[in-house]
């Protein structure tokens, strides 16, 4: 009899050790380890992925949950059980004394069970809730920046569960992002903000359309005595800041500038986006471009350097606009007699003596309060007919 009870405590302290207090033991140990490695894993993982990484046993969220459900749950069960078991089967043949005695112990062991496992509940069910919220608390606040706009955002992954892949997949969006506002910020060098808006939407069409614009070319002159007496550095310097200042009052005046051909600005109004009034604005353009030029010189001329001078021919008529060029390099161009007519209309500007060269067809489309003079009206190469002119005053 003394051996069976012997056996039976053996048993019994081996079930506590063992699967009681080792399941909770190690849930604690594991939960309380990852949540320190949590902190430090970013410094080893850098801007890799953790579920990248292979080799690595995968813990899902829906795992962890339940794990953490079942030792909550089935521990405290299972002591009570036991407990509750060996206690009744101590009562049967007890004496009234030892019932009694045996009664209150099981009470103090219910009242302990409770408290010990309502602890370890406590601590545990923490630290799984904690390594659930904190990293979507993290990614919630992300979120919140990304908003307003910050795009420089990222959450480190330190887990390959489901958290884990959701934050890589947040901090591949935000690259993308980012990526996104880069080629925007790219293309807006190359186009008006308004129209490089409307490119990236989808809603203009680039595959060709006949569209009535303005078109306006600017030339240096003097260019090549200009380029033999500068050094070619002195040169670029300078080249580059006429344009700057040149296609900043074409942009102004909602224009897109299609090229720079050497010494030579070839820009478009009323393409890709098409809009009324686009033969005053590109006379607008003309006159801002004259001003600006006219401030440059004055700079120039301050540090020693000798003015530069311009020509600007401007023409309204029917292109073909859209992407034109290779497989592998496109650009938006214009096709068309009306393309080649601007440019011969400011080369006229050389022969006529002015800056500003306007035809007949812009003429007819502007509106009132623009200075015009009349010149006689000429034959340019590739026209059978002659073409009417007019000098900006």
């Amino acid at each position: 009899m003394t051996g069976e009870f012997t056996l039976s405590s053996a048993l019994r302290r081996v079930f506590g050790i063992t699967v009681i207090s080792g399941t909770v033991t190690t849930a604690f140990v594991f939960l309380a380890t990852e949540r320190h490695w949590r902190r430090v894993l970013p410094f080893f993982l850098g801007d890799g992925e953790s579920t990248a990484i292979s080799g690595v046993a995968r813990l899902t969220v829906h795992a962890r949950l339940l794990a953490t459900s079942l030792i909550v749950s089935l521990v405290p069960l299972a002591v009570l059980g036991v407990t509750s078991y060996t206690r009744a089967a101590a009562l049967l043949g007890a004496d009234p004394a030892t019932a009694t005695e045996l009664v209150q112990s099981i009470l103090v062991s219910i009242v302990f069970i409770m408290a010990v496992g309502t602890l370890a509940a406590s601590v545990i069910s923490g630290y799984v809730s904690t390594s659930v919220s904190a990293p979507l608390r993290r990614l919630e606040t992300a979120m919140a920046e990304v908003e307003d706009g910050r795009l420089d955002v990222r959450c480190a992954a330190v887990a390959n569960d489901e958290i884990g892949a959701l934050t890589e997949g947040f901090n591949r969006m935000v690259g993308g992002l980012r990526d996104r506002e880069r080629l925007r910020e790219t293309f807006g060098k190359y186009v008006s903000r308004e129209v490089r808006d409307e490119i990236l939407s989808g809603r203009i069409p680039l595959d060709g359309q006949a569209r009535e614009v303005t078109i306006l070319f600017a030339d240096l002159r003097d260019f090549t005595p200009w380029v033999e007496a500068n050094p070619p550095r002195e040169v670029v310097h300078d080249l580059n800041a006429y344009f700057t200042a040149m296609d900043g009052a074409i942009r102004e005046h909602r224009g897109l500038v299609l090229q720079f051909i050497g010494d030579e600005i070839e820009a478009v109004f009323g393409a890709p986006l098409a809009y009324a009034g686009h033969a005053d604005l590109a006379l607008q353009a003309a006159l801002e471009m004259r001003e600006r030029l006219a401030r440059w010189n004055a700079e120039r001329q301050r540090a020693g350097k000798p003015p530069m001078r311009h020509g600007i021919g401007i023409h309204t008529g029917t292109v073909l606009a859209g992407n034109i060029g290779s497989a592998e390099r496109l650009s938006y161009a214009l096709v068309g007699d009306a393309v080649n007519l601007a440019s011969r209309i400011q080369g006229l500007t050389k022969e006529v003596g002015t800056d500003i060269l306007v035809s007949g067809t812009t003429r007819r489309l502007l509106g009132d309060g623009h200075e015009l003079v009349g010149l006689p009206a000429v034959r340019v190469k590739g026209k059978s007919a002659e073409v009417e002119v007019y000098r900006v005053a």
